[in-house]
């Protein structure tokens, strides 16, 4: 039997997120290309963060997929928008959609002083262990100026681990589900004032679970 380790990387690393990103961004394209039809609650939401961040501030996208249709949004507010996402396909993907968009292969979990004026984490923080929830928000807090915007959106819930993959390929991922409460308390304790949360039920073509939208205001000082 070989001693040789395994290749597998540790699950919920940034290499487990390329490797499981790579592999089915063409199938969430598929799935969510037009996402934005039957989701009338999440773009209120997202005009909303857009118009709290003034004409031509810079934005980040965090954890774009393939899809790039939050950073396409942004952008058509007049925002200076760029995608970013761990996995190369899907940014390949997400430029090949919204050619007329910038995106990047970049970790979200390492854009301290970008010096940013938004940033929206759109389902971004589910291939990540919950344990790791207080330094991502750290980062996006250097990240953003005082007085930036942060809108978090993510599903409730308390899983942490490995499972079989909720969209639907026939991976093993691993996904994180949090809290109200873990999310507040994360935001507040990376110097964020959250301004409001609000927790919507799925709708009826969504995975059965509850939605957390969470927006907040970067401290001053």
């Amino acid at each position: 039997m070989s001693d040789a380790p395994s290749s597998v990387p540790e699950p919920g690393s940034a290499a487990d997120v390329v490797r499981t990103w790579d592999a089915r961004a063409d199938h969430y394209l598929r799935m969510f290309r037009h996402e934005w039809d039957g989701k009338p609650f999440d773009l209120d939401v997202l005009n909303a963060f857009a118009g709290r961040v003034a004409e031509g501030g810079r934005v980040y996208d965090v954890g774009c997929g393939p899809c790039g249709h939050v950073t396409e949004l942004l952008a058509a507010h007049g925002l200076d928008a760029l995608g970013i996402d761990l996995s190369p396909r899907c940014v390949t993907l997400a430029r090949q959609e919204r050619p007329a968009r910038r995106f990047a292969v970049m970790d979200q979990r390492d854009i301290a002083g970008e010096r940013l004026d938004g940033l929206v984490s759109y389902y971004s923080l589910h291939d990540q262990p919950k344990g790791q929830l207080a330094a991502a928000l750290t980062s996006w807090a250097a990240a953003l100026r005082p007085g930036g915007q942060l809108l978090i959106v993510a599903k409730e819930g308390t899983g942490d681990g490995v499972v079989d993959d909720p969209l639907g390929s026939d991976l093993r991922v691993y996904w994180a589900e949090f809290t109200e409460y873990e999310l507040r308390t994360a935001a507040g304790d990376a110097a964020f004032r959250v301004d409001d949360c609000t927790v919507r039920e799925a709708y009826d073509d969504e995975i059965p679970t509850r939605r957390i939208y969470l927006s907040a205001t970067r401290h001053r000082g």
